[in-house]
């Protein structure tokens, strides 16, 4: 269903939230991302979160509240800095990590101790969030692994009907997810970057633990959604260049050289443009090319999520130069079969 940003239709907000409390799943806009939405507390309803995206069980889900006094029912232990970060950031891309209820399931959280909440800034997300009346968990509205989707299209052309409903409100602002935070120890702790800075939450909280980027296996659980090698990836193979332009230009025309169809992929060096086309970027060179250049933009700001979203798109092939070495490679991820096709 199409439905007006600006003015959600009641009718249609109403009609969602009877299908979440149903157990049904509803794909809807967030300011971040889409959502694939379904009760957070009825596990049977939250298993089809993960079948429809082939997720493993590892990967904990992000619960979406329309108020902070859900937050606190779903919290064992409550943390005062919570408050602060609440009257700043709520609604919008911050979620935070605290100590779960009993009445949280373990099905979505990984089996840990914890649980993720955020009030997401979109009033299509929060009108469903109202009109449901229940926590939602909704990770990206993707299949497992993929590139996240910022349009209603990008759901119907990742998910394929494997949801009951799709609220259709046009694209995402922010372009990348929210930012993970964790309140459970005496230091809160940067887990995943995205839509609010370090620098933001060290104006609130002072002293923040930043993690240096984790690189969870899909067998192990994971601290946060987002922590896999592998995510947010194309089907064509995407090497991240972490230089100037002509560095990817350079390998570019050298992969071309070769007989390699290789495609470059033109990434805003603004942070916060970069963070609105991303996912857009990456979509619409997929399957154009053998393989896959980007640059990574500045890393101040909006910066180090985008390149923290590239490194895993990339699962981890950043390059600097533009050697021989280096072109050898990219050469190697297309089976060294110089060919002028897209494939």
């Amino acid at each position: 269903m199409v439905i007006d940003v600006a003015d959600p239709d009641r009718s249609v907000l109403i009609e969602a939230g009877r299908i979440i409390r149903a157990g049904g799943l509803v794909a809807f806009p967030t300011e971040t991302v889409y959502g694939l939405g379904a009760h957070a507390l009825d596990p049977e309803a939250t298993e089809r979160i993960f079948a429809a995206k082939g997720r493993p069980s590892t990967d904990p889900l992000i619960v979406h509240i329309a108020a902070a006094a859900q937050a606190r029912d779903l919290s064992s232990r409550w943390p005062d800095v919570a408050d602060r970060l609440i009257e700043q950031f709520w609604p919008g891309p911050l979620t935070l990590v605290v100590a779960k209820s009993p009445v949280v399931p373990d099905s979505i959280t990984a089996n840990r101790s914890t649980v993720a909440l955020r009030i997401p800034a979109h009033r299509v997300a929060l009108g469903l969030l109202e009109s449901a009346g229940v926590p939602v968990a909704a990770p990206s509205a993707n299949r497992f692994g993929r590139i996240s989707p910022t349009s209603a299209d990008d759901v119907e052309s990742e998910l394929q009907g494997r949801y009951d409903l799709l609220l259709d409100a046009g694209a995402t602002t922010l372009g990348v997810e929210s930012t993970v935070l964790d309140l459970t120890g005496e230091t809160p702790v940067l887990l995943r970057p995205g839509g609010v800075s370090a620098d933001l939450i060290r104006s609130i909280v002072g002293d923040l633990k930043v993690l240096k980027r984790q690189t969870t296996s899909e067998a192990d659980d994971a601290l946060a959604p987002g922590q896999f090698l592998r995510h947010y990836s194309p089907l064509t193979p995407l090497v991240a260049v972490d230089g100037e332009a002509p560095i990817a230009t350079d390998l570019v025309d050298a992969l071309t050289r070769r007989g390699i169809n290789a495609g470059y992929l033109e990434l805003s060096q603004d942070p916060g443009t970069a963070a609105h086309d991303l996912y857009r970027v990456l979509r619409s060179g997929d399957g154009t090319a053998q393989v896959l250049l980007v640059r990574m933009v500045p890393s101040h700001g909006l910066g180090v999520a985008v390149n923290d979203r590239l490194y895993r798109a990339s699962q981890g092939r950043v390059v600097a130069d533009a050697s021989d070495s280096t072109a050898d490679m990219i050469e190697s991820l297309v089976g060294g079969q110089g060919t002028s096709s897209t494939q």
